[in-house]
């Protein structure tokens, strides 16, 4: 949903701060608004609730909402994140050393990932499930809420605009190496 922000930014209820899920006070969230991972990653702009209702999120920097946060309008409801169903790969290894190699091959692609104690889970990439396999790892497909590592730039989980923007840049010369293909793949983050 793409809205203009200069006209709806009126019309529309504002969040204004956020509240990570553990800081959360024991409040009933007026409502939910479920947002893929790179949803969650966000400054300025309109989002859709559970209920259809459009809120114009307004923070004063970036961040990125995690499964649980709440958005914290101007007159004090909470809007809960939750992290939607993705489509993903899950990623098992032969033992656990095999597993940390898997994680730094998936790492120096510059690929977002969950990084469990048994698994690994990313976004589907036929090739990186291919190169994957090479290395001896499982890959099923999973369609589960995808929940990233931050990066050592995050806060509260909020990407720096310049850190986002190298990370965008690096995946998409990742991407094109790894297809051995001269064009970059769409890597978006909303910023602003």
């Amino acid at each position: 949903m793409k809205l203009d922000i200069r006209t709806d930014f009126i019309k529309f209820p504002r969040a204004v701060s956020v509240l990570a899920a553990d800081e959360a006070a024991p409040v009933t969230p007026y409502d939910r608004a479920v947002l893929a991972h790179d949803e969650r990653h966000l400054r300025r702009r309109a989002i859709e609730t559970a209920r259809s209702d459009k809120v114009l999120v307004d923070l004063p920097e970036p961040v990125a909402l995690n499964d649980g946060d709440r958005l914290v309008l101007e007159d004090g409801r909470q809007i809960e994140i939750i992290a939607a169903e993705e489509p993903l790969y899950d990623i098992r290894a032969l033992s656990p050393v095999h597993l940390t190699e898997l994680a730094w091959h998936i790492g120096n692609r510059h690929l977002a990932a969950a990084i469990e104690a048994e698994r690994i889970l990313i976004l589907r990439d036929h090739v990186i499930k291919a190169m994957l396999e090479g290395l001896g790892a499982t890959v099923s497909d999973v369609s589960e809420p995808f929940k990233p590592v931050r990066g050592a730039y995050s806060g509260h989980g909020g990407h720096g605009h310049a850190h986002a923007e190298a990370h965008a840049h690096s995946h998409a010369e990742a991407h094109s190496h790894v297809h051995g293909e001269s064009h970059s793949q769409s890597h978006s983050h909303d910023h602003d």
